[in-house]
């Protein structure tokens, strides 16, 4: 797993610091007991534990326990190298369960405690014996309220997350599926009601709504593996989509589609969403609007493609569009797709006059 940015920067330091005690600690001694009885055993274990202590391991468990103890050893022979417990604080917090990390800070504070007491030459200093634990405690503290904020932001995050996927997947569900089922069911009535006075009507009803049925087999398939709408899956781009959902929309509404300016090619996001749009917006006229032809309008200019929906149906005050109910979510979907994307949403409408939705996405989205 990817080591957060912060993490690192912090590991890099507590590296950094690990080496300036570790080298000043051997400069001292060597300064006040040059070479004497037990000087090459602390040059030797300084290099061992310098080593140690940037050598890759799988296991980290055993690797802790092999540093800790060559510092340990260290620390008997030479107090001076106490200091050097403070990165391993660190090390020992990230490397071990909580309580067992507790457990060897608090080795680690007894060790330099002792050390700074043997430094002292017998003289008692209270600050030796106050100082080491309420550094080992401010450290262990600023590690645990770092690491708790950490995990509460990651699960905000995965909140959030979860928050945008859903509303995502109803989005979807709305502009796919829920049209289909809709324009199925306009279907199935009016075959039921034409099914005794024009029978070939009503089975050419019938198998209008097989054919929706099917396709929204196929978009419910697609919608599984989160794949792009099924009108885009035939590689005829985003123009030749909008003309099939227009086909298939004319079953109960007349649906035209114009293109305007030479076709460029959309990122999948880009055509995915514009489909979705039109879609949702096509099941908001044939549902709301009482309209009796529709048109969509596909634009591409120089820095956007701009897509526009208009309809003559009875119109409303935009001011007063009504939030997501049980029935679907309307333009404020659309509004979000849209912005989603970087792009922004238009609505003319007055009642009485029909309805222009006009979105527009610059053709440098994602």
């Amino acid at each position: 797993m990817e080591q957060d940015p912060d993490a690192r920067w912090l590991a890099r330091v507590m590296h950094a610091a690990f080496f300036a005690l570790l080298g000043a600690s051997l400069a001292r001694f060597l300064l006040r007991h040059p070479w004497l009885d037990l000087g090459p055993w602390v040059v030797a274990l300084s290099a061992a534990l310098a080593v140690l202590y940037v050598l890759p391991v799988p296991r980290r468990l055993v690797w802790l326990c092999v540093v800790v103890a060559v510092w340990m050893v260290l620390v008997v022979l030479a107090p001076s190298f106490a200091w050097c417990a403070v990165p391993l604080f660190y090390t020992g917090l990230r490397t071990l369960p909580p309580r067992a990390a507790l457990v060897l800070v608090a080795l680690l504070t007894v060790f330099v405690v002792a050390a700074q007491l043997q430094l002292a030459d017998g003289a008692l200093d209270p600050n030796l014996l106050v100082a080491p634990p309420a550094v080992a405690a401010i450290a262990t503290a600023v590690f645990v309220h770092a690491q708790r904020q950490a995990e509460r932001l990651a699960a905000t995050e995965r909140r959030e997350g979860v928050l945008a996927e859903r509303q995502r997947l109803s989005m979807e569900i709305h502009d796919s599926l829920t049209q289909g089922l809709s324009s199925q069911r306009m279907l199935l009535q009016a075959a039921d009601r034409t099914w005794e006075a024009d029978p070939a009507a009503a089975r050419r009803h019938v198998r209008t709504a097989a054919s929706i049925a099917e396709h929204s087999l196929t978009e419910a398939r697609r919608f599984v593996h989160d794949l792009a709408p099924a009108d885009l899956a035939g590689g005829g781009g985003l123009a030749e989509a909008l003309r099939t959902l227009a086909a298939r929309a004319s079953a109960d509404l007349p649906v035209g589609v114009r293109v305007d300016g030479p076709p460029v090619p959309l990122p999948d996001r880009v055509g995915s969403a514009l489909l979705r749009i039109a879609q949702g917006a096509l099941a908001n006229v044939r549902e709301h609007a009482g309209a009796t032809s529709a048109a969509l309008t596909l634009t591409y200019l120089d820095d956007q493609v701009v897509l526009d929906v208009a309809d003559d149906g009875r119109g409303f005050s935009p001011g007063a569009v009504p939030q997501p109910d049980a029935r679907g979510h309307g333009l404020p979907a659309i509004r979000a797709r849209a912005e989603q994307l970087g792009g922004t949403l238009t609505v003319e409408s007055a009642p009485g006059e029909g309805t222009v939705l006009s979105v527009s996405i610059p053709l440098g989205a994602p």
